[in-house]
């Protein structure tokens, strides 16, 4: 079978896009089958090209067997809502334009958060006469309105009538999460039309292991115990909450907080923390995938955070399970699904959204409690190898594809 894949994230890049992407891929290609991705040149989160890279209008490469074309787009940081969509909306003009000198797949895959990539990839399978899988992410354009970059107006009714109709026009919709099918279905998208297939995690890379002695020497936290968020730092995140818990707690001299990533928060989160004077705050910025690796392991508790949004009641932050990989206890501020797999786990302690004073106790409680950090670790652990391994995940999502492609094909 030979696949297209649509998706404006791709290693080097370490987003949860490019990582689910690339695992994907990988697996598809060991299972005999021929993937091409299309991409634009790496530059998330900083809209800077990654070394070795050029914003072209047209260069290959090959990444683990995966055929790896890209185009040239906008490029911009990730903040500014008219700059980021002029960002998506370049990636669709030229994936879709650039994808015309690719040869005729048996199916066309794209991919969210933003519907313009799944637009270019509706428009490709149109006109190669093949079927459109709609692989679902996020709800976008209500992610928009949910951080408030976003209000409802003719623009954003536009946009709903775009998304609602790419989900007509697929021949699949895989999401991500159970929440985000009940919202399709409840709009009128038959339900048959829809699976769902969650993010996962390589537990083979992300596995436990001691703290890093020479990160956490170079970083001057050796003794510690460390709080870490590894991730973007988006406006998604409320991780004001974070600060305003790490002043609360700065009479503990052994507690520090480790920010791991960047984005359209990074600068203005780095300011507050230095105006606050909280010395108990590290600022990493963006690292490679083998070193988040190594900050998974070298935190004590795992942070994973959204605002207080109902939106984001239905999301599934894929780093949660980098964590449970990684033996690592989670205190996590998201409510819904992510909590209800937490839960299950056993993996760690849930806090309302941005509810500083809760998280502050069940980080002490995490600080004051080895066994149950090392129980919650352990049970998180155990979690992902039984329910989510991303090799399985991927094999079944393959299934779907062979399924659409059999049908596009007879």
């Amino acid at each position: 079978m030979k696949i297209l894949f649509l998706t404006d994230n791709f290693p080097p890049e370490t987003n949860a896009p490019a990582t689910r992407t690339y695992e994907h891929a990988r697996c598809w290609v060991a299972a005999g089958h021929e993937v091409t991705v299309l991409a634009n040149a790496p530059n998330f989160p900083t809209g800077k090209i990654f070394p070795g890279y050029k914003n072209k209008l047209w260069q290959r490469e090959a990444m683990d067997g995966i055929a790896v074309v890209r185009v040239w787009t906008y490029v911009t940081a990730n903040e500014g809502f008219v700059r980021r969509s002029l960002d998506y909306f370049s990636f669709a003009v030229s994936g879709a334009l650039g994808g015309l000198f690719l040869p005729r797949p048996d199916l066309v895959v794209a991919t969210s958060p933003q519907i313009f990539t799944a637009l270019a990839g509706c428009i490709l399978a149109s006109i190669k006469r093949c079927p459109f899988v709609f692989e679902l992410r996020d709800l976008w354009p209500d992610s928009i309105v949910a951080v408030g970059a976003m209000r409802e107006g003719l623009l954003l009714r536009s946009l709903k009538r775009l998304e609602y109709w790419l989900y007509r026009r697929a021949a699949r919709i895989v999401s991500v999460t159970n929440s985000f099918k009940r919202i399709l279905v409840s709009n009128g998208i038959p339900p048959e039309k829809i699976v769902v297939v969650r993010n996962g995690v390589d537990f083979r890379a992300f596995a436990p292991g001691s703290k890093p002695a020479e990160l956490a020497r170079d970083l001057g936290l050796e003794g510690k115990f460390v709080a870490a968020y590894v991730g973007t730092l988006g406006m998604a995140h409320g991780l004001d909450s974070l600060l305003t818990v790490a002043e609360r707690l700065r009479g503990r001299e052994s507690l520090v907080f480790v920010l791991v990533g960047t984005g359209a928060e990074h600068a203005r989160l780095e300011d507050t923390a230095r105006r606050r004077k909280l010395d108990n705050v590290r600022f990493v910025g963006p690292v490679g995938k083998e070193l988040v690796r190594q900050y998974w392991q070298l935190c004590d508790v795992a942070l994973v955070l959204l605002r207080d949004a109902p939106l984001f009641r239905h999301v599934i932050p894929s780093k949660m399970f980098e964590a449970m990989a990684t033996g690592r206890p989670i205190v996590l501020g998201v409510r819904g699904e992510s909590q209800e797999i937490l839960e299950e786990a056993g993996a760690g302690i849930a806090v309302p959204p941005e509810d500083s004073e809760a998280l502050a106790e069940a980080i002490l409680k995490m600080m004051d409690n080895p066994v149950l950090r090392r129980d919650m670790g352990a049970a998180g652990r155990r979690f992902v190898e039984e329910k989510f391994d991303r090799d399985r995940l991927a094999s079944e999502m393959l299934d779907q594809l062979r399924c659409v492609a059999g049908r596009g094909l007879r």
